[in-house]
């Protein structure tokens, strides 16, 4: 069957003849009620699998209904990890963490606000490594699960105005790409995935003018061929990969094109 998909040269075809796994029962998408959470949960809800969503809102909207809801508030961390370890089930085929924290608006270092900084890292870095903690057990029951992380371009293009996130999002991505290297990928796989320019999200528009046009803007949407490829390989020829999607929804390694930055100007601090 053909995908959209740009396979990285560096994936032997071999590896490809390899990935026909036990088709997935179970998936786990933590910030999955809305942006590209919500696209990743809606495509594997829609091709059949049982789909827990774990976010502060319950998901609404077109398909919420196909999504097992779990109340989750990282900035209450005794009450996050409670519900990671009891809504999280015994075996897992497919795991996604996509919550993030922007800020309201960016802006300069000296002018972060510390309820700012710390919510950044409460959710972009301590809320990965307690859904790590929490998920690696039923992953590896699955043999192999796959854990896809929700990166982004500001990995590669820190950019002014925009320190928190490119601090939080940097250490996330050096988490992710560590515990790569200490689980056997027999086990469970690890991707990140990161959009090539703006996408359309309840988060974005709250930063934006009521008159904001979006026309060129990414639907979370344009992550589910990319969800669906990697729920049907458990991510196996892209292991340790990250892939950067595209509007058209293809994608990319970033082995072969790093991201274009979506850094603003430094006197554009509203945008």
């Amino acid at each position: 069957m053909s995908t959209p998909a740009r396979i990285p040269e560096r994936t032997p075809a071999s590896i490809l003849d390899r990935t026909s796994v036990p088709r997935p029962e179970r998936a786990v998408v933590i910030g999955g009620s809305t942006g590209i959470g919500r696209g990743v949960a809606d495509a594997w809800a829609a091709s059949g699998i049982e789909t827990h969503v774990f976010s502060r809102s319950r998901p609404a909207g077109d398909g919420g209904d196909r999504l097992i809801w779990h109340r989750l508030d990282f900035r209450d961390p005794e009450q996050a990890k409670e519900a990671l370890r009891t809504g999280i089930p015994e075996r897992v085929d497919l795991a996604c963490y996509s919550a993030v924290y922007f800020t309201a608006r960016r802006e300069p270092f000296t002018r972060v606000s510390e309820a700012d900084w710390l919510d950044q890292f409460a959710i972009n870095v301590h809320g990965l490594s307690w859904a790590l903690r929490a998920a690696l057990p039923a992953l590896r029951a699955a043999g192999p699960g796959l854990f896809l992380h929700i990166s982004s371009e500001v990995v590669y293009n820190a950019g002014p105005n925009r320190s928190g996130y490119a601090a939080t999002k940097a250490a996330a991505d050096s988490l992710i790409r560590s515990v790569a290297q200490e689980i056997d990928p027999a086990e469970t796989t690890f991707v990140q995935a990161l959009p090539a320019g703006m996408v359309d999200s309840p988060g974005i528009r709250a930063r934006r003018s009521a008159d904001f046009d979006y026309s060129g803007y990414m639907s979370p949407a344009t992550f589910a061929p990319l969800a669906a490829e990697l729920a049907r390989t458990r991510g196996v020829p892209y292991a340790g990969d990250a892939l950067v999607v595209h509007q058209d929804t293809t994608w990319s390694s970033v082995a072969e094109d790093l991201p274009v930055s979506q850094s603003r100007p430094p006197a554009a601090l509203s945008q």
